[in-house]
Formats: structure tokens, sequence, C-alpha cells
């Protein structure tokens, strides 16, 4: 193999993992915002069930009505 084809065969693999970085850059920002997403998604909901939780313990408080 001749040092040119070699160069060559080098520069081809270089450009492919190239390619190949990039994509699989291109996917960790991807699934980076997904995740950003479904922790303010968790954030949210954690706090909704909070809220939810202190209205129903503030209704078990309340005495029963008086026909009970």
């Amino acid at each position: 193999m001749s040092v040119e084809a070699r160069i060559t065969e080098l520069e081809s693999r270089l450009a492919f993992q190239d390619d190949t970085i990039q994509a699989l850059n291109d996917e960790l920002v991807a699934q980076q915002r997904v995740l950003e997403r479904v922790q303010l998604q968790l954030e949210a909901l954690a706090k909704r069930q909070e809220e939810i939780g202190g209205q129903l313990d503030a209704a078990d408080d309340e005495a029963p009505p008086p026909h009970y």
C-alpha cells in the first residue's frame, strides 16, 4: 500500500469519525434538552402533590358535620 493510499484511507476514516462524533454530540444535546424538560415537569408535579397533600390534610382536620 502506497503512502498516498494510506493517507487517503486515514483521511477517509477521520472524516467518518468526525461525522460520527458530530452525530453523537447532536444526540447528546437533544437528550440533555429532554432531560431538563423532564426534570422541570417532575419538580412541578412534586410541588403540585405537596399542595394537594396540604389541602387534604386541612380537610382531614375539619370536624365531621353535626348529623354524624
